[in-house]
Order: structure tokens, then sequence, then C-alpha cells
């Protein structure tokens, strides 16, 4: 995770507890995870289709 050591990690989690109570914590674990799935779902689509129409513009020249 970059640069972060346990300490900080910790001193992290620490934090997310104190400001959003132990219910709520895996609540936001999973709306994180969804939107990180989201984006890298669209990020996929515009990579394939960036990739569509550089083979099919080079296909066009010949």
């Amino acid at each position: 995770m970059g640069n972060l050591g346990i300490t900080e990690i910790l001193l992290i989690g620490v934090a997310l507890l104190i400001f959003f109570g132990p219910s709520r914590l895996p609540e936001l674990g999973k709306s994180l995870g969804k939107g990180i799935q989201e984006f890298k779902k669209a990020s996929r689509e515009l990579t394939d289709s960036v990739k569509e129409d550089v083979t099919s513009s080079d296909k066009d020249k010949k």
C-alpha cells in the first residue's frame, strides 16, 4: 500500500471507527468496493472502445 506502515494503517482504522462507528464500516466498505468496481468497468470499456477505434482506423488506411 505505497508508503503506509502498520502504524499509519492502524491510526486510519481507529479514526474511521471514531468517525463512522463499527456498524457503518461494513456498509462503507461495500460502497467503496462497488465504486471501484464500477470505475474499473468504465475504464475497461473506454480502453476497449479506443482500441477498436484505432484498429478500425488502421484498417481504413490500408
